[in-house]
């Protein structure tokens, strides 16, 4: 069918052809880590005896059911939580002691057969590094474990490894010699299992006992930050840092010094080295968590454990530093924890979610996620997912669903992601506040600076806001009228913080001057303890240039790609020949938040939404129709074509359980 619409162009009418595309283009995309852009799973490996009868069986019904591939994660024997099995689903795991060892030459050949048995049907097959999470070890000794400041008897335990009842040490994050320590018997045993197509080693968001951010503590500490702050820091470590939040951000920028070259660069030096990719979480992390998501090759989000407003940070830093690609582990517990509805979950409350973080800029998925299952046996379960597997509630769906999922993703890889407005992300804020106050904190979320809740102003959201901060405003240049950082460019930057480091404020400085426009809502102090007397005078400096405001109106002289009373969350990407791939997410999927209700999804009638667009010069105005369960995919051409995509594909309606009966574990 085709329709006729009028479209504007400086100040002239002219008509343009609007069609409908039955047909979705293969993605262009050189940057393919995966054999295709269908959805991944997590593939939780018990210990018990893996046999190849066992794997082929259930990588064959991956590949039928529609998935691109698995990630193997191994994890604890399965009587490891009997008490927990049998009052919850009623079944009993008797003790298994046929497991091959950890690590060893048997273990190792089943690992290998399977990446080669995926290879030959066409299945990306990647590894999560070491057992379970956080990153521990049977070989790390007592001066390589995980310390907090005041207990030298302190040691966090893996107790849910594949070696239970033999327990794993939780390394020192601190330390590369730890990690390395750690990685050496991991990475030689699944040499083997590299050989074939290149695979990713994953590495989960950060799960140090988060009450213990202020203590995190390693061999030297307190002299390397004697001589980078010249004062000294154990008075306030035995008072405790909550109590002074100066002090606590000179510990923090100290601290994501030790972590960033303690842990994340050694792990993707180590991880190039074996010839793999990175893909990490770095939720969490003590760190300025967008710098460190810079430094893998594969940033992944997560999401329901997490809201999906989170993606747009590392999405945000993923075209800040050129990285193609944005993962997820989606689905997580998404009706509550520990496994809600396990069995029962519905596919249209699955897309909903999944079109949340689409709309948050992710463009591959790995769902959490599909037990090991022997062949004949489909009920042995992973007591915090979301069920993908034989005999599930969403067995019968899963191949279209999975095809939608490749569709949007595969449209979504393409070129790059659109960018206007760079908003400065409020880290030093999150690191002044400290902990969150008791209800938006959990047992994997206790601080500010882990900016769980963030979301750009709401004045930026039709310019299509990505985050940025300090580190990759130091990277950017402004040239020609536009701040230039990786893939991305900026026609303004916006700052509405309480708090901003003296090194970011010297490099706004610098822009502003050589033109940068800039929002600035107020004026932030200065963090740390140690004031500088320049800091108020460079404050003085920006804001008497004529390009600062704090009316962001003045800083933008242009129309947003997207506006509208009602407007759904989006994302946006733009290919080599300027053409624009605009995701508008189904209206259920705005601003979701954890955990969805079951039958949240549920939708009887079309909605319609008025939008305007300035796209390429253009500017047309559309009534959209948001039918049940559908998000729309728009692509405008260079020269203003438009086509709806056909991205189509409808759930069946979810039944609307009681919410009270859904609760989240702590």
């Amino acid at each position: 069918m085709k329709e006729y619409l009028a479209y504007l162009f400086v100040g002239c009418t002219f008509i343009i052809l609007l069609t409908a595309c039955n047909s979705v283009e293969t993605t262009t995309d050189t940057h393919q880590f995966y054999p295709s852009s269908k959805p991944c799973t997590r593939w939780w490996w018990f210990a018990t005896e893996i046999k190849e009868v066992d794997i082929k069986h259930q990588l064959d019904w991956a590949k039928k059911n529609n998935f691109g591939g698995v990630e193997i994660a191994w994890v604890y024997p399965l009587y490891r939580y009997q008490s927990m099995y049998a009052r919850k689903y009623n079944r009993h795991y008797p003790k298994d002691s046929t497991a091959q060892k950890w690590l060893s030459p048997e273990w190792a050949e089943k690992v290998a057969y399977t990446k080669s048995y995926a290879d030959s049907i066409g299945l990306a097959c990647d590894f999560t590094f070491g057992s379970a999470w956080p990153v521990a070890g049977s070989n790390i000794g007592k001066e390589h474990t995980s310390r907090i400041y005041g207990d030298s008897s302190f040691r966090q335990l893996l107790t849910f490894a594949w070696t239970w009842p033999d327990t794993q040490m939780v390394i020192n994050h601190l330390d590369s010699n730890a990690f390395y320590k750690f990685a050496e018997p991991v990475g030689n045993a699944l040499k083997d299992a590299l050989k074939g197509s290149k695979s990713a080693f994953f590495t989960d968001s950060w799960e140090i006992k988060l009450n213990f951010t202020n203590k995190i503590w390693t061999e030297g500490f307190e002299d390397a930050f004697k001589k980078k702050f010249d004062y000294d820091i154990i008075p306030y470590m035995e008072q405790g840092l909550d109590s002074f939040p100066d002090v606590r951000y000179d510990y923090m920028m100290l601290l994501d010094e030790y972590v960033t070259n303690g842990f994340y660069k050694p792990y993707v030096k180590k991880c190039r080295e074996l010839g793999a990719w990175s893909r990490v979480q770095c939720l969490a992390a003590p760190t300025d968590v967008m710098s460190t998501y810079a430094l893998v090759d594969i940033p992944e989000t997560e999401a329901m454990l997490n809201n999906p407003n989170y993606s747009r940070i590392v999405s945000s830093a993923a075209a800040l530093a050129s990285k193609p690609l944005v993962s997820s582990e989606t689905f997580t517990c998404m009706y509550g924890f520990p496994a809600t509805y396990l069995r029962k979950e519905q596919t249209a409350d699955l897309k909903m979610v999944a079109d949340a973080l689409f709309a948050h800029g992710v463009n591959q998925h790995f769902y959490h996620g599909m037990p090991y299952n022997p062949k004949g046996v489909d009920s042995i379960d992973f007591f915090a997912t979301t069920y993908f597997g034989p005999g599930g509630s969403l067995e019968a769906e899963l191949p279209a669903f999975n095809a939608y999922m490749e569709k949007v993703s595969g449209i979504m890889q393409r070129g790059k992601t659109y960018s206007d407005v760079a908003v400065y992300i409020p880290y030093e804020d999150g690191v002044m506040q400290g902990a969150y106050p008791p209800e938006r904190r959990r047992v994997w979320v206790w601080g500010e600076y882990e900016m769980r809740y963030i979301y750009p102003p709401k004045e930026t959201e039709g310019y299509h806001p990505l985050w940025i901060n300090r580190k990759f405003l130091e990277e950017a240049e402004y040239t020609s009228g536009e701040l230039n950082v990786g893939d991305a460019s900026f026609s303004s930057l916006y700052i509405d913080v309480k708090y901003m480091d003296k090194r970011a404020l010297e490099r706004v400085l610098a822009l502003a001057k050589k033109g940068l426009p800039i929002c600035l809502k107020k004026s932030p102090a200065q963090p740390g303890k140690v004031k500088s007397d320049s800091f108020e005078l460079m404050l003085k400096e920006l804001t008497a240039l004529d390009n600062v405001s704090e009316n962001f109106s003045r800083t933008v002289a242009h129309n947003p790609l997207i506006s509208g009373e009602r407007l759904p969350d989006y994302w946006c990407k733009v290919d080599e020949k300027g053409n624009h791939y605009l995701f508008l997410a189904q209206l259920p999927a705005k601003d979701l938040k954890y955990p969805v209700y079951s039958g949240q999804s549920f939708m009887d009638q079309i909605d319609t939404v008025e939008l305007d667009f300035f796209v390429n010069g253009f500017h047309f105005k559309k009534a959209l129709e948001f039918r049940p369960y559908q998000s729309l995919m728009l692509k405008i051409g260079h020269r203003g074509k438009v086509e709806l995509m056909d991205i189509n594909y409808r759930p069946k309606d979810p039944v609307v359980r009681p919410k009270e009966k859904q609760r989240m574990y702590f």
